[in-house]
């Protein structure tokens, strides 16, 4: 799964990235993003058929026939196998698709001997941001006037290097995937399918940071620094 990420990297970073949408030039580092908070997504709205710029959205999709916004709490990830079967799902994957903007994200991992996991910290080895492949919904309750957006993180099978830590993954799109991810036709089931896969392990590192970053209200950047380096007391 992915529970908590990362979006840190600086203005001209995230141009570069994703030069093809439009980025806010005031956005915010974070490095303990966490469910139910907004996230950065560049969606094929209504507005913007093919994603043409950044927005925020909730983190943790609520499906336009819940009766109650707080099943989103239990929907911040979807498993890439059963999109088109499950009903949270299905219909935001054939017309409601996005990416999520990060640039790392974090795992707890199980210690042999050790009660406590072990956070680790998991990114693209050149340290550039991407983009997670998403699915998102419009919620339009009767006694308020503003919808909510919101989206849920694709998960699929994780790669060699990652394996050990946890058994799910972000799918991590390519670049010269956005646009046919943020098509705003449908598209066959095998076509997205093809796209929903591990990212290449050799261009990802991972390393244990400190369990400061346990507690979602520490959102610094010691949230990120190896725990190797790290300051004791942050434990």
């Amino acid at each position: 799964m992915c529970g908590r990420f990362t979006f840190a990297s600086d203005t001209e970073t995230l141009q570069q990235a994703f030069f093809d949408f439009e980025v806010p030039m005031n956005l915010s580092p974070r490095y303990n993003i966490s469910p139910t908070q907004d996230v950065a997504v560049i969606a094929n709205t209504e507005t913007s058929p093919e994603g043409g710029q950044v927005e925020f959205f909730h983190w943790g999709l609520i499906p336009s026939w819940a009766k109650d916004p707080s099943i989103g709490n239990r929907m911040i990830n979807a498993r890439s196998e059963t999109l088109a079967e499950k009903p949270s799902f299905r219909s935001a994957y054939k017309r409601r698709r996005c990416l999520i903007l990060s640039d790392g994200y974090y795992e707890w991992q199980k210690i042999p001997g050790e009660r406590l996991k072990q956070p680790v910290y998991i990114r693209l080895k050149s340290e550039k941001p991407f983009a997670l492949a998403g699915l998102w919904e419009i919620w339009q309750p009767k006694d308020m006037e503003e919808p909510i957006r919101s989206c849920t993180i694709i998960t699929c099978p994780p790669n060699i290097l990652l394996e050990e830590i946890h058994h799910r993954m972000p799918v991590i799109l390519p670049q010269d995937a956005y646009a046919e991810w943020l098509s705003p036709d449908e598209r066959s089931a095998d076509t997205l399918q093809s796209l929903l896969i591990p990212y290449p392990d050799e261009e990802m590192e991972a390393y244990p940071v400190s369990r400061f970053v346990n507690r979602p209200m520490n959102d610094s950047p010691e949230c990120i620094v190896p725990l190797e380096d790290n300051d004791p007391r942050l434990f």
